[in-house]
């Protein structure tokens, strides 16, 4: 799969989930925090069975710092996006039209380094397989659909919604242009770009997956679709 392919892929599922808020009326629901905890256990898999023996071959202790550094990336993203990534969405009646700029800003950031992380950086094109952009992809479906319905909630203007989504879409491609083609220094090792994915990735689906279920009951549901994400994550190596 050539990169042109990839960017298209990364920018639809974003923008289209975006607009799909509009067109059909979608909101966060039940089916939506499934599909998280679906991309959760996907991306997960993903980590342990694929990126991490990767970005350890060779055994370079070092590269477990970025690994540490990602998780800590992102526990400050979410500091400011309200853990979005990973389901956490609380819409305010009546919100007065102020735009989350802190939010989203947040979750471009994150988005821009989930592109980076498709690149290999020796040899300026794509890597592990379609495994992580399958995931990245899965991942990005009900956040755009969240950010969307959150922009909406504050009675942003249409243009300004159509904007932000566009934006927020075109994150993911520009983070896997930069990487590809060493647009900025810090971003020509590819294996520290892994590493701080893997370390974002992490906190993101052991956060997904782990976190107390409301009652801290046994949800049969959500059990058996992170078997699934697990499975599919295994066929797809």
């Amino acid at each position: 799969m050539n990169e042109l392919t990839v960017n298209i892929i990364l920018f639809a599922s974003a923008f289209v989930s975006g607009l799909a808020v509009i067109i059909f009326k979608l909101n966060f629901s039940k089916n939506l925090k499934l599909l998280i905890s679906f991309s959760g256990a996907f991306i997960l898999a993903i980590c342990v069975l694929h990126l991490m023996p990767e970005i350890f071959e060779g055994y370079d202790a070092k590269i477990g710092l970025f690994i540490l550094l990602g998780f800590l990336i992102q526990l400050l993203l979410e500091f400011f996006s309200g853990g979005i990534e990973h389901g956490h969405f609380h819409s305010h009646k009546k919100d007065l039209a102020i735009f989350p700029y802190a939010i989203f800003i947040s979750l471009c950031l994150h988005s821009f380094i989930e592109g980076m992380a498709l690149v290999n950086g020796d040899h300026n094109h794509l890597d592990h397989s379609s495994s992580l952009l399958i995931g990245i992809v899965i991942h990005k479906v009900p956040i755009a659909i969240v950010l969307s319905t959150m922009i909406l909630a504050k009675n942003i203007s249409k243009i300004t919604f159509i904007i932000a989504i566009t934006l927020f879409a075109i994150s993911a491609p520009l983070g896997l242009y930069l990487a590809g083609n060493h647009i900025l220094p810090f971003l020509e090792n590819s294996r520290i770009i892994l590493a701080l994915a893997v370390g974002i990735f992490l906190h993101i689906s052991t956060t997904i997956l782990f976190e107390s279920s409301e009652g801290h009951k046994f949800d049969l549901k959500k059990f058996v679709i992170v078997i699934l994400g697990f499975a599919l994550a295994i066929f797809t190596l």
